[in-house]
C-alpha cells in the first residue's frame, strides 16, 4: 500500500504558462509497506503543470525515495494514481493556477469598458460646456474622436 506521509514543495516558481513544484528530501515521504522512505532528488526533483491546460507535463519524471540503504524509484505517472498525492497536489497549486475566460468573455467586457469611457468623455465634454471652458471641451471631443 502507498500513500503520502509528508508533501510540502521546496518552493513553488511560476513561469510564463507553466509552473514548478520543485521538491527537497525533508519535505516529500511516502509511507510504503508499513515502512517511511524519504525523497532524495537523485533524478527528478520537479513537477512541471501547464497553465493553461491544467495538466502535468513531466509524467515520465522519476522520483527516489530512500529508507536506510533500500532506495524506491517511482514515476510520477504512478504516483499520480495515489490519491493524497492527487489531494495535497491540488491544495499547492490552488494559489497558482488561472481559470481563463473565454475570448467572447473577454471581449465582451473590452466593449463594455469602451463603452463607459465614451460615456465618461461626453459626461467631461458637458461639464466643459457648462464651464464654458474651451480648452477642456477641444481636448475631450479630440479624445473622443480618437477612440470612436
Amino acid at each position: 500500500m502507498l500513500s503520502i506521509k509528508t508533501f510540502k514543495p521546496y518552493y513553488v516558481k511560476e513561469e510564463g504558462n507553466y509552473i514548478r513544484v520543485v521538491l527537497a528530501f525533508q519535505y516529500f515521504s511516502l509511507l510504503m509497506d508499513d515502512k517511511v522512505y524519504q525523497f532524495v532528488p537523485l533524478e527528478s526533483r520537479e513537477i512541471r503543470i501547464n497553465r493553461e491546460t491544467q495538466a502535468i507535463e513531466n509524467k515520465d519524471a522519476v522520483f527516489v525515495f530512500q529508507k536506510g540503504k533500500k532506495y524506491n524509484r517511482i514515476t510520477l505517472r504512478d504516483l499520480m494514481c495515489v490519491k493524497d498525492f492527487q489531494d495535497h497536489l491540488s491544495k499547492i497549486l490552488s494559489p497558482y493556477m488561472i481559470l481563463t475566460q473565454p475570448k467572447e468573455k473577454r471581449d465582451e467586457i473590452d466593449y463594455v469598458i469602451m463603452e463607459l469611457e465614451k460615456i465618461n468623455l461626453l459626461r467631461l465634454i458637458d461639464l466643459a460646456l457648462d464651464e464654458k471652458d474651451q480648452i477642456k471641451f477641444n481636448l475631450y471631443t479630440e479624445k473622443l474622436l480618437e477612440i470612436q
